[in-house]
Protein backbone atom coordinates (compact mmCIF):
# COMPACT_ATOMS: atom_id res chain seq x y z
CA UNK A 1 0.00 0.00 0.00
CA UNK A 2 1.34 3.42 -1.01
CA UNK A 3 2.22 5.82 1.78
CA UNK A 4 -0.15 8.79 2.00
CA UNK A 5 1.22 11.93 0.36
CA UNK A 6 1.19 14.72 2.93
CA UNK A 7 1.90 18.44 3.14
CA UNK A 8 3.11 19.57 6.59
CA UNK A 9 0.96 22.38 7.95
CA UNK A 10 4.14 24.36 8.65
CA UNK A 11 4.81 24.38 4.89
CA UNK A 12 1.40 25.93 4.25
CA UNK A 13 1.95 28.60 6.91
CA UNK A 14 5.30 29.42 5.28
CA UNK A 15 3.64 29.60 1.85
CA UNK A 16 0.89 31.83 3.27
CA UNK A 17 3.34 34.29 4.84
CA UNK A 18 5.32 34.43 1.60
CA UNK A 19 2.12 34.98 -0.37
CA UNK A 20 0.71 37.76 1.79
CA UNK A 21 3.80 40.00 1.67
CA UNK A 22 2.44 42.19 -1.09
CA UNK A 23 -1.22 41.14 -1.02
CA UNK A 24 -2.24 41.56 2.62
CA UNK A 25 -4.72 44.39 2.08
CA UNK A 26 -6.71 42.76 -0.72
CA UNK A 27 -10.24 41.60 0.04
CA UNK A 28 -9.39 37.95 -0.64
CA UNK A 29 -6.29 38.08 1.56
CA UNK A 30 -8.18 39.70 4.47
CA UNK A 31 -11.00 37.17 4.21
CA UNK A 32 -8.48 34.31 4.23
CA UNK A 33 -6.61 35.79 7.21
CA UNK A 34 -9.83 36.15 9.21
CA UNK A 35 -9.97 32.37 9.67
CA UNK A 36 -6.35 31.60 8.88
CA UNK A 37 -5.84 28.31 10.72
CA UNK A 38 -9.16 26.86 9.54
CA UNK A 39 -8.43 27.92 5.95
CA UNK A 40 -4.96 26.34 5.96
CA UNK A 41 -6.17 23.13 7.62
CA UNK A 42 -8.95 22.84 5.04
CA UNK A 43 -6.48 23.51 2.23
CA UNK A 44 -4.14 20.84 3.63
CA UNK A 45 -7.01 18.32 3.65
CA UNK A 46 -8.01 19.22 0.08
CA UNK A 47 -4.46 18.89 -1.21
CA UNK A 48 -3.87 15.53 0.49
CA UNK A 49 -7.24 14.06 -0.44
CA UNK A 50 -7.04 15.17 -4.06
CA UNK A 51 -10.18 17.35 -3.78
CA UNK A 52 -8.37 20.68 -4.24
CA UNK A 53 -9.86 22.63 -7.15
CA UNK A 54 -8.55 25.87 -8.64
CA UNK A 55 -10.93 28.81 -8.28
CA UNK A 56 -11.85 31.46 -10.83
CA UNK A 57 -9.30 34.12 -11.73
CA UNK A 58 -9.86 37.83 -12.26
CA UNK A 59 -8.79 39.01 -15.72
CA UNK A 60 -7.87 42.60 -16.47
CA UNK A 61 -5.58 44.76 -18.60
CA UNK A 62 -2.66 46.89 -17.44
CA UNK A 63 -1.06 49.54 -19.64
CA UNK A 64 2.29 50.02 -17.90
CA UNK A 65 5.07 49.39 -18.62
CA UNK A 66 3.40 47.90 -21.72
CA UNK A 67 -0.16 46.75 -22.39
CA UNK A 68 -0.64 43.27 -20.92
CA UNK A 69 -3.34 40.84 -19.96
CA UNK A 70 -3.22 39.80 -16.30
CA UNK A 71 -4.98 36.92 -14.57
CA UNK A 72 -5.10 37.33 -10.79
CA UNK A 73 -5.58 33.99 -9.06
CA UNK A 74 -7.72 33.56 -5.95
CA UNK A 75 -5.70 34.06 -2.75
CA UNK A 76 -5.96 30.38 -1.77
CA UNK A 77 -4.56 29.40 -5.16
CA UNK A 78 -1.72 31.87 -4.69
CA UNK A 79 -0.83 30.10 -1.44
CA UNK A 80 -0.58 26.86 -3.43
CA UNK A 81 1.64 28.60 -6.00
CA UNK A 82 3.99 29.72 -3.23
CA UNK A 83 3.94 26.22 -1.75
CA UNK A 84 5.03 24.70 -5.08
CA UNK A 85 7.78 27.25 -5.72
CA UNK A 86 8.93 27.00 -2.10
CA UNK A 87 9.44 23.27 -2.62
CA UNK A 88 11.19 23.52 -5.99
CA UNK A 89 12.99 26.86 -6.18
CA UNK A 90 16.23 25.75 -4.48
CA UNK A 91 16.45 22.94 -7.03
CA UNK A 92 15.82 25.32 -9.92
CA UNK A 93 18.61 27.58 -8.62
CA UNK A 94 21.09 24.72 -8.88
CA UNK A 95 19.94 24.09 -12.45
CA UNK A 96 19.73 27.64 -13.83
CA UNK A 97 22.72 29.34 -15.43
CA UNK A 98 24.20 32.35 -13.64
CA UNK A 99 22.98 34.80 -16.27
CA UNK A 100 19.24 34.29 -16.26
CA UNK A 101 17.89 37.18 -14.24
CA UNK A 102 14.11 36.96 -13.96
CA UNK A 103 12.35 36.16 -10.68
CA UNK A 104 15.51 35.15 -8.82
CA UNK A 105 16.66 36.29 -5.39
CA UNK A 106 19.61 38.66 -5.60
CA UNK A 107 19.25 39.15 -9.34
CA UNK A 108 16.50 40.92 -11.29
CA UNK A 109 16.59 43.94 -13.61
CA UNK A 110 19.41 45.95 -12.01
CA UNK A 111 21.67 42.89 -11.83
CA UNK A 112 20.91 42.01 -15.46
CA UNK A 113 21.66 45.54 -16.69
CA UNK A 114 25.00 45.58 -14.85
CA UNK A 115 25.94 42.18 -16.29
CA UNK A 116 25.26 43.23 -19.90
CA UNK A 117 27.24 46.42 -19.30
CA UNK A 118 30.09 44.27 -17.97
CA UNK A 119 29.92 41.92 -21.00
CA UNK A 120 30.32 44.88 -23.35
CA UNK A 121 33.33 46.20 -21.43
CA UNK A 122 34.96 42.77 -21.32
CA UNK A 123 34.35 41.93 -24.98
CA UNK A 124 35.57 45.35 -26.18
CA UNK A 125 38.60 45.27 -23.83
CA UNK A 126 37.26 48.31 -21.98
CA UNK A 127 36.02 50.02 -25.17
CA UNK A 128 39.31 49.73 -27.07
CA UNK A 129 38.28 46.99 -29.56
CA UNK A 130 35.30 46.31 -31.79
CA UNK A 131 32.44 44.20 -30.51
CA UNK A 132 28.78 43.81 -31.42
CA UNK A 133 25.52 43.32 -29.58
CA UNK A 134 22.78 40.93 -30.68
CA UNK A 135 19.49 41.43 -28.86
CA UNK A 136 16.50 39.18 -29.52
CA UNK A 137 12.96 38.91 -28.24
CA UNK A 138 10.43 36.07 -28.43
CA UNK A 139 7.04 36.62 -30.01
CA UNK A 140 4.10 36.32 -27.59
CA UNK A 141 6.30 34.32 -25.23
CA UNK A 142 3.96 33.55 -22.32
CA UNK A 143 1.10 32.70 -24.68
CA UNK A 144 3.33 30.40 -26.75
CA UNK A 145 4.63 28.26 -23.88
CA UNK A 146 3.58 24.70 -24.74
CA UNK A 147 2.05 23.08 -21.67
CA UNK A 148 2.88 19.52 -22.71
CA UNK A 149 6.54 20.39 -23.25
CA UNK A 150 6.72 22.33 -19.98
CA UNK A 151 5.08 19.62 -17.90
CA UNK A 152 7.15 16.81 -19.46
CA UNK A 153 10.35 18.70 -18.62
CA UNK A 154 9.13 19.60 -15.13
CA UNK A 155 7.91 16.09 -14.28
CA UNK A 156 11.25 14.58 -15.29
CA UNK A 157 13.12 17.27 -13.33
CA UNK A 158 11.09 16.68 -10.15
CA UNK A 159 11.45 12.90 -10.35
CA UNK A 160 15.22 13.25 -10.73
CA UNK A 161 15.89 16.09 -8.27
CA UNK A 162 13.11 16.18 -5.67
CA UNK A 163 13.66 13.57 -2.97
CA UNK A 164 10.86 14.30 -0.45
CA UNK A 165 8.16 11.72 0.25
CA UNK A 166 5.39 13.92 -1.21
CA UNK A 167 6.99 14.03 -4.67
CA UNK A 168 3.96 12.62 -6.50
CA UNK A 169 1.69 15.16 -4.83
CA UNK A 170 3.96 18.03 -5.95
CA UNK A 171 3.97 16.63 -9.50
CA UNK A 172 0.18 16.43 -9.42
CA UNK A 173 -0.14 20.04 -8.20
CA UNK A 174 2.24 21.26 -10.90
CA UNK A 175 0.16 19.46 -13.53
CA UNK A 176 -3.04 20.96 -12.12
CA UNK A 177 -1.63 24.50 -12.19
CA UNK A 178 -0.02 24.20 -15.64
CA UNK A 179 -3.05 22.71 -17.39
CA UNK A 180 -5.60 24.94 -15.68
CA UNK A 181 -7.31 27.25 -18.17
CA UNK A 182 -7.90 30.57 -16.37
CA UNK A 183 -10.04 31.89 -19.24
CA UNK A 184 -12.80 29.48 -18.19
CA UNK A 185 -15.23 31.08 -15.72
CA UNK A 186 -12.91 34.05 -15.17
CA UNK A 187 -14.22 37.34 -13.86
CA UNK A 188 -13.56 40.30 -16.15
CA UNK A 189 -12.45 43.40 -14.24
CA UNK A 190 -13.02 46.58 -16.23
CA UNK A 191 -14.51 46.51 -19.73
CA UNK A 192 -14.10 44.06 -22.58
CA UNK A 193 -13.05 47.06 -24.66
CA UNK A 194 -9.87 47.17 -22.54
CA UNK A 195 -8.68 44.28 -24.72
CA UNK A 196 -8.95 46.42 -27.86
CA UNK A 197 -5.57 46.89 -29.55
CA UNK A 198 -4.01 44.07 -27.51
CA UNK A 199 -2.37 41.73 -30.06
CA UNK A 200 -3.88 38.24 -30.06
CA UNK A 201 -0.38 36.84 -29.49
CA UNK A 202 -0.53 38.49 -26.04
CA UNK A 203 -3.87 37.08 -24.89
CA UNK A 204 -4.74 33.67 -23.45
CA UNK A 205 -8.20 34.06 -24.97
CA UNK A 206 -6.58 33.57 -28.40
CA UNK A 207 -3.73 31.17 -27.59
CA UNK A 208 -3.42 27.79 -29.27
CA UNK A 209 -4.82 24.72 -27.47
CA UNK A 210 -2.60 23.63 -24.57
CA UNK A 211 -0.49 26.76 -24.90
CA UNK A 212 0.04 29.76 -22.67
CA UNK A 213 0.60 30.60 -19.02
CA UNK A 214 -1.24 33.43 -17.26
CA UNK A 215 0.85 36.51 -16.55
CA UNK A 216 0.37 37.40 -12.90
CA UNK A 217 1.03 34.05 -11.22
CA UNK A 218 4.29 33.30 -9.41
CA UNK A 219 4.31 29.81 -10.92
CA UNK A 220 4.05 31.29 -14.43
CA UNK A 221 7.12 33.46 -13.88
CA UNK A 222 9.28 30.69 -12.42
CA UNK A 223 8.03 27.97 -14.79
CA UNK A 224 8.71 30.28 -17.76
CA UNK A 225 12.29 30.60 -16.54
CA UNK A 226 12.50 26.83 -16.22
CA UNK A 227 11.00 26.45 -19.73
CA UNK A 228 13.84 28.53 -21.18
CA UNK A 229 16.56 26.80 -19.13
CA UNK A 230 17.39 24.23 -21.81
CA UNK A 231 17.89 27.07 -24.29
CA UNK A 232 20.21 28.83 -21.82
CA UNK A 233 22.33 25.69 -21.54
CA UNK A 234 22.28 25.24 -25.32
CA UNK A 235 23.68 28.76 -25.78
CA UNK A 236 26.24 28.59 -22.96
CA UNK A 237 27.45 25.00 -23.21
CA UNK A 238 26.66 23.70 -26.70
CA UNK A 239 27.42 26.91 -28.61
CA UNK A 240 29.99 27.94 -25.95
CA UNK A 241 28.94 31.57 -25.96
CA UNK A 242 30.52 33.43 -23.08
CA UNK A 243 28.69 36.77 -23.05
CA UNK A 244 25.01 35.83 -22.88
CA UNK A 245 22.24 37.00 -20.55
CA UNK A 246 18.46 36.57 -20.49
CA UNK A 247 15.56 38.23 -18.69
CA UNK A 248 12.33 36.27 -19.40
CA UNK A 249 12.12 36.38 -23.23
CA UNK A 250 14.59 39.22 -23.75
CA UNK A 251 18.17 38.04 -24.35
CA UNK A 252 21.47 39.60 -25.33
CA UNK A 253 24.67 38.15 -26.80
CA UNK A 254 27.89 40.17 -27.08
CA UNK A 255 30.66 39.03 -29.46
CA UNK A 256 33.64 40.54 -31.29
CA UNK A 257 32.52 39.15 -34.69
CA UNK A 258 29.40 40.67 -36.27
CA UNK A 259 29.16 37.99 -38.95
CA UNK A 260 29.29 35.28 -36.31
CA UNK A 261 26.29 36.85 -34.59
CA UNK A 262 24.43 37.17 -37.88
CA UNK A 263 24.91 33.47 -38.63
CA UNK A 264 23.93 32.62 -35.07
CA UNK A 265 20.35 33.87 -35.47
CA UNK A 266 19.05 30.91 -37.57
CA UNK A 267 20.71 28.42 -35.17
CA UNK A 268 18.96 30.00 -32.20
CA UNK A 269 15.70 30.20 -34.11
CA UNK A 270 15.85 26.53 -35.10
CA UNK A 271 16.43 25.40 -31.50
CA UNK A 272 13.64 27.57 -30.12
CA UNK A 273 11.18 26.38 -32.76
CA UNK A 274 12.03 22.68 -32.66
CA UNK A 275 12.55 22.23 -28.92
CA UNK A 276 10.26 24.85 -27.35
CA UNK A 277 7.88 25.82 -30.19
CA UNK A 278 8.63 29.49 -29.67
CA UNK A 279 9.55 32.07 -32.31
CA UNK A 280 12.01 34.95 -32.42
CA UNK A 281 10.11 38.19 -33.03
CA UNK A 282 11.10 39.16 -36.61
CA UNK A 283 10.72 42.89 -35.89
CA UNK A 284 12.80 42.83 -32.72
CA UNK A 285 16.17 41.64 -34.00
CA UNK A 286 18.86 44.16 -33.02
CA UNK A 287 22.48 43.77 -34.19
CA UNK A 288 24.75 46.80 -33.78
CA UNK A 289 28.22 47.96 -32.81
CA UNK A 290 28.48 48.49 -29.05
CA UNK A 291 28.97 52.25 -29.48
CA UNK A 292 25.36 52.48 -30.69
CA UNK A 293 24.19 51.25 -27.30
CA UNK A 294 21.45 48.76 -26.54
CA UNK A 295 18.04 49.10 -24.89
CA UNK A 296 17.67 46.57 -22.10
CA UNK A 297 15.20 46.40 -19.20
CA UNK A 298 14.15 50.03 -19.29
CA UNK A 299 17.64 51.45 -19.82
CA UNK A 300 20.00 52.31 -22.66
CA UNK A 301 23.47 50.84 -22.09
CA UNK A 302 26.24 52.87 -23.73
CA UNK A 303 30.01 53.04 -23.17
CA UNK A 304 30.75 54.40 -19.68
CA UNK A 305 27.13 55.31 -18.96
CA UNK A 306 23.66 53.88 -18.59
CA UNK A 307 20.61 56.01 -19.32
CA UNK A 308 16.94 55.60 -18.54
CA UNK A 309 15.02 54.63 -21.69
CA UNK A 310 12.46 57.06 -23.11
CA UNK A 311 9.60 54.63 -22.50
CA UNK A 312 10.48 54.47 -18.80
CA UNK A 313 10.58 58.29 -18.66
CA UNK A 314 7.19 58.49 -20.36
CA UNK A 315 5.67 55.92 -18.03
CA UNK A 316 7.02 57.80 -15.01
CA UNK A 317 5.52 61.05 -16.30
CA UNK A 318 2.14 59.37 -16.87
CA UNK A 319 2.26 57.85 -13.37
CA UNK A 320 2.86 61.32 -11.91
CA UNK A 321 -0.10 62.74 -13.90
CA UNK A 322 -2.31 59.99 -12.50
CA UNK A 323 -1.26 60.75 -8.93
CA UNK A 324 -1.80 64.50 -9.48
CA UNK A 325 -5.42 63.89 -10.49
CA UNK A 326 -6.04 62.15 -7.17
CA UNK A 327 -4.51 64.76 -4.87
CA UNK A 328 -6.09 67.69 -6.74
CA UNK A 329 -9.52 66.09 -6.51
CA UNK A 330 -9.61 65.08 -2.83
CA UNK A 331 -7.52 64.24 0.20
CA UNK A 332 -5.86 60.89 -0.59
CA UNK A 333 -7.11 57.86 1.32
CA UNK A 334 -4.80 55.48 3.15
CA UNK A 335 -4.97 53.09 0.18
CA UNK A 336 -4.24 55.88 -2.31
CA UNK A 337 -1.21 56.99 -0.29
CA UNK A 338 0.08 53.41 -0.28
CA UNK A 339 -0.49 53.18 -4.04
CA UNK A 340 1.40 56.48 -4.50
CA UNK A 341 4.42 55.16 -2.57
CA UNK A 342 4.37 51.89 -4.49
CA UNK A 343 4.16 53.57 -7.89
CA UNK A 344 6.62 56.42 -7.36
CA UNK A 345 9.20 54.38 -5.46
CA UNK A 346 9.21 51.64 -8.08
CA UNK A 347 10.38 54.19 -10.67
CA UNK A 348 12.80 55.95 -8.32
CA UNK A 349 14.18 52.56 -7.23
CA UNK A 350 15.17 51.78 -10.82
CA UNK A 351 16.31 55.26 -11.79
CA UNK A 352 18.54 55.95 -8.77
CA UNK A 353 21.03 53.31 -9.97
CA UNK A 354 21.79 55.25 -13.16
CA UNK A 355 22.66 58.76 -14.33
CA UNK A 356 19.25 60.24 -13.66
CA UNK A 357 19.55 62.72 -10.78
CA UNK A 358 18.65 65.75 -12.89
CA UNK A 359 15.82 63.83 -14.53
CA UNK A 360 14.38 62.74 -11.17
CA UNK A 361 14.71 66.27 -9.78
CA UNK A 362 12.94 67.78 -12.79
CA UNK A 363 10.14 65.19 -12.80
CA UNK A 364 9.44 65.45 -9.07
CA UNK A 365 9.74 69.19 -8.50
CA UNK A 366 8.32 70.41 -11.81
CA UNK A 367 5.71 67.74 -12.58
CA UNK A 368 4.45 66.40 -9.24
CA UNK A 369 1.75 68.43 -7.48
CA UNK A 370 3.01 70.14 -4.33
CA UNK A 371 -0.09 68.96 -2.49
CA UNK A 372 1.49 65.50 -2.25
CA UNK A 373 4.18 66.94 0.01
CA UNK A 374 1.51 67.43 2.67
CA UNK A 375 1.44 63.64 2.92
CA UNK A 376 4.93 62.44 1.91
CA UNK A 377 8.56 63.55 1.94
CA UNK A 378 11.66 62.58 -0.01
CA UNK A 379 14.41 60.51 1.60
CA UNK A 380 18.00 59.86 0.52
CA UNK A 381 18.18 62.83 -1.81
CA UNK A 382 15.66 62.05 -4.52
CA UNK A 383 15.68 58.29 -4.03
CA UNK A 384 12.52 57.38 -2.12
CA UNK A 385 9.19 58.78 -0.93
CA UNK A 386 8.23 58.18 2.71
CA UNK A 387 4.80 58.67 4.27
CA UNK A 388 4.57 61.46 6.84
CA UNK A 389 3.43 60.22 10.25
CA UNK A 390 1.22 62.63 12.13
CA UNK A 391 2.18 63.10 15.78
CA UNK A 392 -0.33 61.75 18.29
CA UNK A 393 -2.14 64.56 20.13
CA UNK A 394 -1.51 64.85 23.88
CA UNK A 395 -5.13 64.16 24.90
CA UNK A 396 -5.26 61.13 22.61
CA UNK A 397 -1.93 59.83 23.99
CA UNK A 398 -3.18 60.14 27.54
CA UNK A 399 -6.39 58.34 26.63
CA UNK A 400 -4.38 55.49 25.05
CA UNK A 401 -2.19 55.20 28.16
CA UNK A 402 -5.30 55.11 30.35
Amino acid sequence: MLEKQTIPLANLFKAYYSCRKNKRNTINALAFELNLEEELIQLKEELESGTYAISSSIAFIVDKPVKREIFAADFKDRVVHHLIIGKLNHLFEKQFIYDSYSCRVGKGTHFGIQRIDRFIRQCSSNYTKDCYILKLDLQGFFMSIHKNILFAKLEQFIKEKYQNANRELIVKLCKQVIFNDPTKNCIIKGNKSDWDNLPQTKSLFHSKPNCGLPIGNLTSQVFANFYMDSFDHFVKHDLKIRHYGRYVDDFVIVHEDKEYLRKLIPKLSEYLQSELQTTIHPKKIYLQHYTKGVKFLGTVIKPNRIYIANRTKGNFYNAIKKQNKIVLDHKPTKEEKAAFLSSMNSYLGIMKHYKSYKLRKRMIFKRLSGYWFNHVYLSGGIAKFVLKVRPVKKNQRNANMG
